[in-house]
């Protein structure tokens, strides 16, 4: 994959118009994880260093197309502004007027923050007319936004046919991280997938076992190919109707020589509740009333073992409910373990999507992987195998 990146543009006096993800949580009017902020600051920075007007570009919530007061990205200017050490100006539209208005007043090197771009029904429907009205404020523009490069919106495709389209910092980060390791990676290649259902990542799982030489299954849905494998999973959560299904996904690993971990034994509780008694059970040993709720010490282990014999590591979802103690042990020393081996530069680990990030922040090891992606949809579908339009559209 070739595409065009800043160090490629010509900035001194043009108007960049920049597609970034802010859709952080707020409450209270405040931004409480601010991570996807910080994650623009390379992007914004070297436009700005560069001589140009850094013009940003971005949805928040799901306003379907009409303008909803309380999903302003208004109240995310001073934050991104914080982030960033220098002042974030607000225009109260995307496009006319008053979006015009406000690039004229900028100086070179200075940031501003156009309003929610789903405030009009053309953004989400990728109308012609509204990405030329959005392309009319611009000279150049620059793609921030790997998390939303799934979606063919006015902002994230119809616009890079408009103008000269450049990656930013962040989804060049992003895209060579993933090309490492799922397009060109060093192997052997290892998956950990997790969550609860199979029936979500149909797709995502039988795209993997194409691709990867080793693939750990975890979380609920490994409870469903114990089940459909003959195994009792007592009260867990259990996809019983997709027992074919898991089946003929484990044929399909053992047909492209790819190495399927399902748990060896796994932790129960009669409850799924902070602090509940927990006890490790042997496969086939679960009682009625028990629930499947982590991954057992045995498991964990013979994935670590399966780490310090690979070369790449691509993660998608915890191994059990790590939210809860005592039921985050595997999860987190899973984690821990890859942590220190991309530490040692003995694993490329590259991990994403939401819970997987919120679990490698829990156990404290995110910053040592080599690579977490903070999208959740467009991990997802590129692990799938599926074009992302917003990635499509800037190649070259």
């Amino acid at each position: 994959m070739t595409f065009r990146t800043l160090d490629d543009a010509e900035l001194r006096g043009r108007r960049a118009l920049v597609r970034v993800d802010l859709n952080v949580p707020v409450a209270d009017g405040q931004v409480s994880d601010d991570t996807r902020l910080r994650a623009v600051v390379s992007t914004i920075a070297k436009l700005a260093k560069g001589g140009a007007k850094v013009i940003l570009l971005a949805h928040f919530d799901r306003p379907k197309g009409k303008v909803v007061p309380e999903m302003s990205l208004e109240p995310i200017a001073p934050a991104l502004a914080k982030v960033l050490g220098q002042p974030v100006a607000f225009a109260a539209d995307c496009i006319g007027d008053v979006a015009t208005s406000a690039i004229a007043a900028m100086k070179p090197g200075e940031v501003l923050l156009l309003e929610n771009v789903r405030f009009h029904a053309g953004e989400e429907k990728n109308d012609p007319e509204f990405a030329k009205a959005l392309a009319a404020n611009g000279d150049l523009y620059v793609n921030d936004a790997f998390s939303a490069a799934h979606r063919a919106h006015a902002s994230t495709e119809g616009l890079a046919h408009l103008l000269p389209a450049y990656a930013g910092e962040q989804m060049r980060l992003e895209l060579t991280a993933l090309d490492k390791a799922l397009g060109r990676p060093e192997r052997p290649v290892l998956g950990i997938v997790g969550g609860s259902k199979v029936s979500s990542k149909l797709d995502l799982l039988r795209n993997l076992v194409t691709k990867l030489d080793k693939l750990a299954i975890g979380g609920g849905m490994a409870n469903t190919f114990l089940y459909a494998q003959g195994h009792d999973v007592g009260a867990s959560y259990c996809e019983k109707e997709m027992a074919e299904t898991a089946r003929d996904i484990i044929r399909l690993a053992g047909q492209n020589n790819c190495k399927l971990f399902l748990p060896l034994d796994i932790v129960v509780a009669e409850k799924m509740a902070p602090g509940a008694p927990a006890r490790i059970r042997s496969l086939g040993a679960v009682d009625e009333h028990e629930r499947i709720l982590d991954a057992g010490p045995e498991t964990v282990e013979r994935l670590k073992r399966a780490m310090d014999n690979s070369k790449t590591l691509i993660w998608n979802g915890p191994l059990g409910v790590f939210e809860m103690p005592p039921f985050d042990k595997g999860t987190f020393a899973a984690a821990h373990h890859a942590a220190e081996l991309a530490k040692a530069g003995k694993l490329v680990a590259v991990a994403g999507g939401g819970d997987t990030v919120a679990a490698l922040n829990g156990a404290g090891c995110a910053d040592d992987f080599t690579f977490v992606s903070t999208a959740g949809g467009a991990f997802l579908e590129w692990m799938e195998g599926k074009e992302l339009p917003g990635v499509a559209a800037l190649t070259i």
